[in-house]
């Protein structure tokens, strides 16, 4: 278990930051932009949360992904390194229990004819905000893993079903698509 007594340490205070495994990187390092943008769409997710007094079910899915968002952060801030013990990994069960999710979320959802614009309820324009968040982590698990970096392939189909997982779930506050605000292209022209 973590133990955090010290919140200030001043060893960042030279622009790096320490990986899970003793190594430094600077703070702008794409690993560390990484789990950073990760930690970042969690906290878009807790402000969901605050909306959805009369949602519990998906108040308690989104409460599994945050624990699971933190277990990405953990393998993306520990390599897989060639002869050493095997930490804590995001794994496919994980990714198989979000599509189940997007499966029952997106059942009973009206069929879509548009593209839809951020909006709606105030949960449903949260869960855009998270999910573009999401998909900015995404990118840069991607392109970390083109580096080459070790990234889990896992981990990059978690956050890929998450910002689905996220759209269906701003639909499902929408009424259930109802009141999803759709593009009209060239509207204002």
């Amino acid at each position: 278990m973590v133990v955090l007594n010290k919140i200030y340490t001043r060893t960042g205070d030279d622009g790096t930051t320490a990986l899970g495994t003793g190594e430094r990187r600077p703070k702008y390092d794409l690993r560390v932009s990484a789990y950073g943008t990760v930690d970042e769409t969690n906290a878009a997710i807790g402000v969901v949360r605050l909306h959805l007094a009369h949602a519990p079910e998906l108040d308690r899915m989104l409460g599994l992904i945050q624990n699971d968002l933190f277990d990405l952060g953990a393998d993306l801030a520990v390599p897989q390194r060639e002869g050493k013990a095997e930490r804590l990994r995001v794994l496919a069960s994980q990714v198989e229990r979000l599509e189940s999710d997007i499966d029952t979320l997106n059942a009973p959802l009206a069929e879509l004819t548009s593209f839809i614009l951020p909006g709606g309820t105030p949960a449903a324009a949260h869960l855009h905000v998270a999910r573009t968040i999401c998909r900015r982590a995404e990118r840069i698990m991607v392109e970390l893993a083109a580096r080459p970096e070790p990234v889990s392939d896992a981990g990059i189909q978690y956050m890929n079903r998450l910002s689905d997982f996220l759209f269906v779930a701003s639909r499902a506050q929408n009424n259930n698509g109802a009141r999803d605000v759709l593009w009209v292209p060239g509207a204002n022209r």
